[in-house]
């Protein structure tokens, strides 16, 4: 029986001429081969970049929803608010065109001189409060007649007018800002026919009689 000596491991047996190194040869790797955790790598940033523009598509689409959305609501304010001036407009209309007869009554008094004590005070509140309301009234003598906010309800002729003219005002008109609820009612007076044909030769006759006086043309 051997005794081993301690401290001392067998060595496998190399050859002689060898050096330690070549006893175990090890594998050298091949040229042109990417290791593999690269590989690896590549593909999970291919597969990132994949879907970051997948989010980005999908945020430019809920973007493109979300100003639509604004601008169709942004729209249904204003239809809101333009319906709703039209409707306060035609409401105030409706309740004027009805106090309409009652301050031709105002007016017809104060025409004569009824318009006193307290009914004097009720009817210049009223008128106040229709007023702010946005009433105007209008209609006056001597100014052009206009069909679109005069009524002619009586018709002569007067030779000391150019144009057709308002010369009575028999029962005024009424508007609200740009609408007319109610046109100027009138006596109109038209030009007498012949009146400017006369009014011609007249002028004509004044200036051959200017031209006499002054010793007529002068001569070249």
């Amino acid at each position: 029986m051997t005794e081993e000596t301690p401290g001392f491991d067998e060595k496998p047996d190399v050859p002689s001429g060898a050096t330690p190194d070549d006893a175990e040869p090890t594998a050298a790797p091949e040229e042109g081969a990417a290791p593999a955790g690269d590989a690896a790598t590549a593909d999970r940033t291919a597969g990132l970049t994949a879907q970051l523009d997948q989010v980005r598509t999908a945020l430019g689409e809920r973007t493109a929803d979300l100003q639509r959305l604004q601008a169709e609501y942004q729209n249904y304010r204003r239809r809101v608010e333009r319906d709703r001036i039209a409707v306060k407009e035609i409401a105030i209309a409706n309740l004027l065109t009805e106090l309409l007869p009652v301050l031709d009554d105002i007016g017809r008094a104060r025409e004569h001189g009824e318009l006193v004590g307290g009914f004097k005070s009720v009817a210049e509140s009223l008128e106040t409060v229709a007023a702010k309301m946005g009433l105007q009234q209008f209609g006056k003598e001597g100014e052009p007649f206009d069909p679109t906010i005069h009524e002619a309800l009586m018709h002569s002729y007067a030779p000391d007018v150019t144009e057709t003219t308002c010369v009575a005002i028999l029962q005024p008109g009424y508007r609200i800002g740009e609408r007319t609820i109610r046109p100027a009612r009138v006596a109109v007076a038209e030009p007498q026919p012949g009146a400017q044909t006369v009014k011609a030769e007249s002028s004509e006759s004044a200036e051959t009689a200017d031209d006499k006086e002054n010793g007529g043309p002068d001569e070249g």
